[in-house]
C-alpha cells in the first residue's frame, strides 16, 4: 500500500507519560509494516527502553539544561539538525519527521527539516493558564513553547484539541488533523493476563499517571476521602515518595498502595475493580482506553480534552466535573455497585496500532 519509509520520531526523553508510550507503540507499528523508524532522544533518560530493533539516537548529554531557552535555543537546533543529517547521511534521507513535546518542537520548527508535523498531545490553553498562575516569567516560557507551532503542519490527539486550536486562533498553523492515538488492542489484551504474584488479592481502584498538578492527586485523594468505600488506591507513578507525602497530607495515605512505576500496567490495570483519572485537562488519556481494553471501568473528570470522545453512549454517566472531589466520589461509589464493562467494537477499530499508523504513512 505504501513504498518503504523512513521516519524519525523526536521526543524529549523516555519518561514514563502518554506521549512517550504512544511513539514507542507507533514506531513497532511503521516497523511491523515494512517501514523504517528512528527514535531520536534529546536526553536519554526516563523509564521506558526503546526495543533493540528500533535505532536509538542521543542528541544531547544527559545533563544539559536549558535546552530550549532563549540564548540556547538556536544554537541546539543547529546542534540538532547536525545530530539527524549526520545519521541521514549514513542510511538515507528521512521521508517523515514527527517531533513531540514543547522542547522538541521548539528544536526541530528551528531545524528547516521537512516534511515535519507536530504532535499535539495536550490541551495548548489549558496548559497556558496553568503556566499564568505560576507568574509571568513561566506563562512567556509556555508562550514561546506553544508560539513555534504557529505556521506548522499539526497532528492532535483528539478532536477537542483540533477545535480548541482553530476557535481560539491563538496558533495559526499550516494545517491540523487529528489522528488517534494507537494502541496495540491484541498486544495489552495478552499483557494484561500474565500472572504478577505482586498484585493485590483484595479490591482495589487505580490511576495510572505522572504526579503532576495536571493530573490532580489532591482532587483524588479528597474523593477518596469521600467515599462510602473504603476500597484502597494503586497508584502506578514515577514518584511514589511524592504521591505518598501528598496522601498523607490528605490523610489517606493508609489506602494507598505505591508499586511504583511498571512496565506492564495491564496486569494491574485489568485487576483493578476501576480505573480514574482525576485531571484538570488532558489530550488524549491512554489510560482510558487501555482500561477498557483491558474490561476495565473508567471514572474520569470531563476535562479539556478526550474523556469525552471516549466515553460516550452508557459510558457518559461515569463523567464528573473537573475539580469536584465530592461528584468524583459519588461516581466512583455508584460504579462499584455494577459489573464490568467492555471496550466498545468501534472504538476498538479506530484506535487499533496498524489503522493508526497507516493514517501517519499517508502524511506527506
Amino acid at each position: 500500500m505504501f513504498d518503504h519509509r523512513r521516519i524519525a520520531i523526536v521526543i524529549n526523553s523516555l519518561a514514563g507519560g502518554g506521549a512517550e508510550k504512544v511513539m514507542l507503540t507507533l514506531a513497532q507499528e511503521f516497523i511491523k509494516l515494512g517501514h523504517e523508524a528512528h527514535f531520536f532522544v534529546l536526553q536519554n533518560n526516563g523509564e521506558y527502553q526503546v526495543p533493540t530493533h528500533i535505532p536509538l539516537h542521543v542528541c544531547f548529554e544527559k545533563g544539559a539544561k536549558g535546552l530550549d531557552s532563549v540564548f540556547k535555543v538556536k544554537l541546539n537546533a543547529r546542534s540538532l539538525k547536525n545530530t539527524i543529517d549526520a545519521v541521514q547521511h549514513e542510511i538515507g534521507k528521512f521521508d517523515l519527521f514527527l517531533s513531540n513535546l514543547d522542547t522538541s518542537n521548539q528544536l526541530m520548527t528551528r531545524t528547516g527539516l521537512s516534511p515535519l508535523y507536530c504532535v499535539v498531545h495536550n490541551s495548548v490553553e489549558q496548559e497556558l493558564i496553568r503556566q499564568k498562575k505560576l507568574g509571568p516569567i513561566a506563562y512567556f516560557k509556555m508562550w514561546r513553547a506553544k508560539h513555534c507551532l504557529s505556521g506548522q503542519r499539526l497532528i492532535t490527539v483528539s478532536k477537542g484539541i483540533k477545535k480548541e486550536i482553530e476557535q481560539v486562533g491563538r496558533i495559526q498553523p499550516k494545517s491540523v488533523q487529528t489522528i488517534y492515538n494507537p494502541f496495540d488492542v491484541n498486544d495489552i489484551k495478552s499483557q494484561s493476563e500474565k500472572v504478577n504474584t505482586s498484585i493485590p488479592s483484595e479490591e482495589y481502584l487505580i490511576h495510572v499517571g505522572r504526579v503532576a498538578k495536571q493530573k490532580r492527586h489532591d482532587i483524588l485523594f479528597q474523593a477518596l476521602k469521600e467515599m462510602e468505600s473504603n476500597i484502597k488506591l494503586v497508584l502506578l507513578c514515577n514518584n511514589p515518595k511524592k504521591a505518598l507525602k501528598l496522601a498523607k497530607k490528605h490523610g489517606v495515605s493508609d489506602r494507598i498502595i505505591l508499586p511504583g512505576f511498571q512496565a506492564n500496567p495491564y496486569q494491574w490495570i485489568k485487576r483493578a475493580r476501576a480505573l480514574v483519572l482525576s485531571s484538570d485537562y488532558e489530550g488524549l488519556p491512554t489510560v482510558i482506553i487501555e482500561a477498557l481494553i483491558c474490561g476495565t471501568p473508567v471514572i474520569s473528570t470531563n476535562c479539556p480534552h478526550g474523556p469525552s470522545e471516549i466515553l460516550t453512549g452508557d459510558l457518559a454517566e461515569n463523567l464528573a466535573p473537573v475539580q469536584d472531589p465530592k461528584s468524583l466520589a459519588t461516581k466512583i461509589d455508584n460504579l462499584l455497585k455494577k459489573p464490568k464493562v467492555t471496550i466498545d467494537a468501534e472504538l476498538c477499530k479506530r484506535i487499533e496500532a496498524e489503522e493508526i499508523a497507516k493514517q501517519y504513512l499517508s502524511l506527506k
